[in-house]
């Protein structure tokens, strides 16, 4: 499977890495055609493709939206997402991080996919970038990720792809659950940062 991810952040080049261990092709884009991106993680041992943003969107089976939220917005507005699945990461935190820019009615992932002509799903927005230099375990068990689509099928490739890159991968419903996963994320950055905890952390759901 081509995979595309938009945006070379700590988080989209994070993902990067960890999705190269899979059998996936990876494709790594941003506004610059992702070539130092690319280079910084052959520095480290993982071998990815760059190119420009409409390229890597071509190309991709599965494009992972790895940008902020407003500029995923644009993203989905200016590219031809037809016959692709969509994965959004974003919690549409405000610019000074103190609070979510929406919420309740809607989502993130719920605005994206009034733009694109594809099944967009929700996952990844509750795993902090440094997380993926690790294996994706914290005191022994499997890091989580909550996976919400209104497509059954896009959500169950999204859910291997991240079983198979080593996430204990849950499924979350759908797409319209993103109100709360949103939340979610934005509670672990309040962990993280405001709260003093750091970022080797993640919210997991127990079951007996």
């Amino acid at each position: 499977m081509n995979i595309a991810i938009i945006g070379s952040g700590n988080i989209g080049s994070g993902l990067a890495r960890t999705l190269a261990k899979t059998s996936n092709g990876i494709v790594i884009s941003d506004q610059n055609g992702g070539t130092e991106a690319a280079a910084k993680l052959k520095d480290l041992g993982v071998t990815v493709q760059a190119a420009d943003v409409a390229t890597a969107i071509k190309q991709a089976e599965v494009v992972i939206l790895a940008t902020p939220y407003n500029a995923s917005l644009e993203i989905a507005k200016s590219n031809d997402f037809s016959g692709k699945i969509v994965v959004d990461l974003s919690n549409p935190v405000t610019e000074d991080f103190s609070a979510l820019q929406l919420g309740h009615s809607s989502s993130a992932a719920e605005e994206i996919a009034k733009l694109v002509d594809a099944p967009v799903v929700k996952a990844f927005n509750t795993v902090f970038a440094e997380l993926y230099a690790g294996d994706l375990t914290l005191e022994g068990r499997k890091v989580q990720t909550f996976v919400a689509a209104d497509d059954a099928a896009a959500k169950a490739r999204v859910i291997e792809l991240a079983n198979d890159a080593g996430f204990d991968a849950r499924d979350a419903g759908g797409l319209s659950n993103a109100r709360y996963l949103e939340p979610l994320g934005y509670m672990n950055i309040s962990f993280g940062y405001m709260l003093g905890q750091g970022t080797n952390i993640a919210p997991v759901w127990l079951a007996a």
